[in-house]
């Protein structure tokens, strides 16, 4: 199993960019299916956006669309994910997530079962 840790994660003003990326280590993630996910205080952890192994395949929630955009590089084993015209409503902490899955079948947000520690996104207003 890949280890994940996060990174770019910062205080931004409404309107900003931010450019997350999840880097992993202890093995390829070329056949893992990466997600991003985030919880805000109080609330429970949501899916944000996807993508499958061969990058084909993105998700994103419907709240995300047109706003961010999630890519990877299988070389660099990383997953990143741009976050542009951010919102206050966006602040929480942001995870990487991973999931074993060679096809290009995007896994259920339930499904996925390697986890990084999380990086700290703030909007303000």
């Amino acid at each position: 199993q890949v280890q994940l840790v996060e990174s770019g994660g910062g205080l931004v003003q409404a309107g900003g960019s931010l450019r997350l990326s999840c880097t992993a280590s202890g093995g390829s993630i070329i056949t893992y299916a990466m997600a991003w996910f985030r919880q805000a205080p109080g609330k429970e952890r949501e899916f944000v956006a996807a993508i499958t192994w061969s990058g084909r395949r993105t998700n994103y929630e419907d709240s995300v669309k047109g706003r961010f955009t999630i890519s990877r590089d299988n070389a660099k084993k990383t997953v990143s994910l741009q976050m542009n015209s951010l919102k206050p409503e966006d602040t929480a902490v942001y995870y990487c997530a991973a999931k074993f899955r060679p096809s290009d079948i995007l896994p259920g947000p339930g499904e996925y079962d390697n986890w990084g520690q999380g990086t700290q996104v703030t909007v303000s207003s």
